[in-house]
């Protein structure tokens, strides 16, 4: 009797703890499917420069941060060269959903609703990096990232490509050297401004269609940074190269606020970490890769390379005064004034002819 009354204890036992081993597998079951792992994510970044230049670079190692630390689940395609969308519309794509990304340069931006931006293109307003990224990386450029809201755009961060050299079929280093050119521009005021100023004839081409545009003779010259000049093929075709570092190039990247706002907060952060170490990777390539096509300029037969001389210098920045001027009154002195005081924050900025 004893021992079917144990035997019977033991089957009780066996059946409670079975019961409740079901009972964790069901609760378990549960629980997962009240908290579905995070779903796949796709993020297509289009942008318009070769995929050796900074820009190009920077987009790829981003590619490779977030895939690597999402474990593939956010996967990034990069779509270089315009291949997926050009300058012209690029812009209206991010807004429609079309592409969750892009870098477009800061000029673009005018055109769009947001003329401030075009304070970039202000000529010889900086004279080093140093000082582009005390505004980009300080108060007013935060500023000025919040104010893509109010074009459907989330910015994100901002990003080097350096200083604008001329480039044409002659040396263009005083005023009657510009005299009549007809030189590539983008799509901004100041730059159209900046060449006029200057006597040259502005043309407004997407970056896209630049080589061929020179090759057919419809422009003389343009205006781009070394690293531009040279993964864009544009040596054969503009022998001569001068160096008046009279503008800044830079990008500003941007989201659809959409894309950005249906992410969960971690995936947010996974994102902004990896952009913020592209984005400063792309700014030391920046300067490197600039340096580095100078001297390969230097060593390639029939591209001559030309330099200012402090009076020369000084009497173009003299001429583009205007362009300052006019930008003061059109878009606000105020701007002016803080980007000024970011760039030289112990003195007023003065124009001098180094």
């Amino acid at each position: 009797m004893f021992r079917l009354m144990w035997m019977q204890l033991q089957r009780r036992l066996f059946a409670r703890a079975l019961g409740s081993l079901m009972l964790a597998a069901l609760l378990a079951e549960a629980s997962s499917a009240a908290q579905p792992a995070r779903p796949e994510v796709l993020l297509r970044f289009s942008h318009v420069v070769a995929p050796d230049t900074p820009k190009g670079r920077m987009t790829s190692h981003f590619k490779a941060l977030v895939e690597q630390r999402s474990g593939g689940r956010i996967r990034v395609e990069v779509y270089p060269d315009s291949q997926l969308y050009g300058d012209d519309d690029e812009m209206e794509a991010l807004r429609l959903g079309a592409v969750e990304m892009l870098a477009p340069s800061l000029s673009k931006f005018g055109n769009y609703g947001l003329p401030e931006f075009e304070v970039f293109d202000l000529p010889f307003l900086f004279d080093d990096l140093a000082q582009v990224r005390r505004v980009t990386q300080g108060p007013v450029g935060q500023q000025l990232l919040e104010r893509l809201s109010r074009q459907q755009m989330l910015g994100l961060g901002f990003l080097d490509n350096g200083f604008k050299q001329m480039s044409a079929r002659k040396p263009l280093r005083t005023l009657a050297d510009f005299k009549g050119q007809r030189l590539r521009v983008q799509a901004s005021r100041v730059l159209v401004a900046q060449m006029r100023a200057l006597g040259a004839q502005p043309v407004v081409l997407p970056f896209g269609e630049t080589q061929q545009a020179l090759a057919s003779g419809v422009v003389d010259g343009a205006e781009n940074p070394l690293s531009n000049f040279l993964t864009q093929g544009l040596a054969p075709l503009q022998p001569d190269v001068t160096l008046t570092r009279h503008g800044y190039l830079g990008y500003a990247v941007v989201t659809n606020p959409r894309f950005w706002a249906s992410l969960s907060a971690p995936d947010k952060e996974l994102l902004a970490g990896a952009l913020a170490e592209a984005l400063a990777l792309g700014n030391r390539l920046s300067a490197q890769m600039n340096e580095q096509a100078l001297a390969q300029l230097q060593r390639r037969p029939g591209v001559r390379i030309h330099r200012l001389t402090p009076l020369q210098r000084a009497a173009l920045r003299s001429a583009v005064q205007p362009v300052h001027d006019g930008f003061a009154r059109s878009v606000g002195a105020d701007l002016l004034k803080d980007v000024q005081q970011a760039i030289s924050p112990e003195a007023p900025k003065t124009q001098s002819a180094d």
